[in-house]
Order: structure tokens, then C-alpha cells, then sequence
């Protein structure tokens, strides 16, 4: 299957909707972004794709990205250098725990949406929402194929 018709209109819509929802929470930044094969180890390939969305260049470097290979079923969660320098190690465990029970029952948009929503809370923590806050990346889901 193609990535970029993996979700649905609404469904995506409903994706997008949880990042900016887990955004008003959080000066932190989080992506999306779908591929339908990944050839790598999928957190080697999420990082590739942080730096060529340019996610590194966020003011306090706390941008996050959920990467999914639709057609091998393989995704990976990364956090950029200002997160990892604040949280423990296993900091995304749980969710990504939780997103893979969701995804192996086929529940891709919930398993999605509830590790938005979870990151979300978690970033808050380290990266509390600002009053002059600016969204600094596209909320809007990527895609490669």
C-alpha cells in the first residue's frame, strides 16, 4: 500500500487534530511522518527524516517525531537533543508500548492519536506551554514513498 493512501481524509484530519491539541499543552513539536517501506532500522530512518524536515532547528530543541513504515509495519519514536538532555532513557517506552498494541490490532489511528496525546502530556513536564509560544513546524503529516 501507498502511504500517502494508508489513511483516509478524516482520518488524517483526526491525526493532525491530536497534534495541534497535544501542541496547546506543550511548547514542544511534534510530526508525523508515513513511508511504505522502511530498508533501515526504523529509528535510524526517523532520524534521517527529523533532519530533512529540518526538526533540529527548533529554539529549544524539543521536537518529536513518530515514524511509521505502513507496508513492513515498523515505527519508531524520536526525540530531539534539548528532550533526551531531560528525561530518563526509557522515556517513550510506555508509549511506544501502548501504540504498538494499538497498531497490531490494526487501530493505527488511535495507537497514533493516544501517543500524540501522551507525548503531548509528557513533554509538558520539561516544555510547559508558552503564552508567546509559536508553532515552529507543520502539524500537518508527511509522507515519502
Amino acid at each position: 500500500m501507498n502511504a500517502k493512501n494508508f489513511f483516509n481524509k478524516q482520518e488524517k484530519e483526526k491525526i493532525v487534530q491530536a497534534i495541534k491539541d497535544a501542541e496547546k499543552e506543550t511548547s514542544g513539536e511534534i510530526r508525523v511522518h508515513l513511508e511504505s517501506r522502511c530498508k533501515t532500522e526504523p529509528l535510524d530512518r526517523a532520524v534521517k527524516i527529523f533532519q530533512k524536515l529540518k526538526m533540529h532547528r527548533t529554539e529549544l530543541r524539543n521536537g518529536t517525531i513518530i515514524y511509521l513504515a505502513v507496508n513492513d509495519r515498523k515505527f519508531a519514536i524520536f526525540g530531539d537533543q534539548g528532550i533526551n538532555e531531560k528525561v530518563p532513557e526509557n522515556f517513550w517506552d510506555d508509549i511506544r508500548e501502548n501504540m504498538q498494541r494499538h497498531f497490531k490490532q490494526g487501530a493505527f489511528v488511535a495507537g497514533l492519536t493516544q501517543g500524540i496525546e501522551a507525548i503531548g502530556r509528557k513533554l509538558k513536564t520539561y516544555f510547559p506551554y508558552q503564552s508567546d509560544d509559536v508553532n515552529e513546524l507543520s502539524d500537518e503529516i508527511s509522507m515519502d514513498d
